[in-house]
This record gives C-alpha cells, structure tokens and sequence, in this order.
C-alpha cells in the first residue's frame, strides 16, 4: 500500500491571495464543538514544530471521528493510503490569516500574516501560496 504525505520541508506556506483576514485571527469556536481550524490552530499554537502536517491532519481527523487508541495505527495507515489536503487547503491559510513554517524536519508552526516573521520567512524560503477559496 503507497503512503502519501502532506508535508513540506524548508517552506512557507503564505495565506490565500483572497484571505480576508487583515492578521492572524484565533478560530471562533462554535459552542461546545471544536471546528477544524480550532483543532488546528490549538494543536499547533500551542506546540510550534513539534508536529508535521501529517500529525496535525490526522489528529484532526482523529477526533473528529472519535477513534479509540486502539484504532489509530491502522486508521493512520487506511487515512494516509489516499491523498490528503494539506495544509495549503486549511482553513487557517485560506481564511484566518496564518502562515505554515515547515522546518528541514517538517514540523510546522503558525505566523500572522502581518508579523515581521511572517515577512521574513516569505523572503527566505521557498514559498506557496494557500488555495484560494473562490475559484
């Protein structure tokens, strides 16, 4: 079975050219259930490159689809046998204004679109741009 993977190693991820966030903005949460970009930016702003993209999508979905410790190894091997979104395709690059720093190991980590960081990492590395949400 091929096993795909959705990370990056020395790129920066910059935020869809139709972003409408002006700056980094924390994901509201929507009563007691966490949205994907919740999970995201918790899991990530909380632990900057500790994880690569492939643990924060799996870890994602994960929750949201309940899984039990038992069912995770072979979950993960049934999730990444298909191609995945990266994180090009999340709603933290497309709508609220974050950047992804994927390090040499691949572990990632969140800048505001209007930090100096931010600025300095689109200069330095090689960079892509999120997906647009609007064709």
């Amino acid at each position: 079975m091929k096993v795909h993977t959705t990370n990056y190693e020395n790129t920066f991820i910059e935020v869809a050219d139709d972003c409408p966030a002006a700056g980094g903005e924390v994901p509201p949460m929507k009563g007691d259930a966490k949205t994907v970009a919740g999970i995201q930016f918790e899991m990530i702003s909380k632990n900057p490159y500790k994880f690569t993209s492939d643990d924060v999508l799996f870890s994602v979905f994960a929750e949201r689809k309940d899984l039990t410790e038992n069912e995770l190894e072979e979950a993960r091997k049934q999730f990444f046998s298909r191609g995945q979104a990266c994180m090009r395709a999340s709603p933290l690059t497309k709508r609220y204004g974050w950047g992804v720093h994927n390090d040499k190991d691949g572990k990632i980590a969140l800048y505001a679109c209007d930090s100096p960081e931010y600025k300095k990492l689109k200069e330095e590395l090689q960079t892509v741009k999120a997906m647009k949400s609007k064709r």
